[in-house]
């Protein structure tokens, strides 16, 4: 059998954690961000787990990440 591919794109913006699920980063924290609370920026900082509806996606994309 070949190897599979991995898609770049998606290795550097998914990780997996020790137990097993996959983490993003949030989106809207790269600009616009003078009108933005600090408490909202902060909580965009947050790393959160990836929706189990979107899970076969990611993991398709990414054939080695667990």
């Amino acid at each position: 059998m070949p190897k599979l591919k991995t898609r770049k794109a998606a290795a550097k913006r998914f990780r997996a954690t020790g137990s097993g699920k996959i983490v993003r980063r949030k989106a809207f924290k790269n600009h616009l961000l003078e009108h933005k609370t600090s408490n909202k920026k902060r909580n965009l900082s947050k790393m959160v787990v990836v929706h189990e509806g979107d899970m076969d996606n990611v993991l398709g994309m990414l054939p080695y990440l667990l």
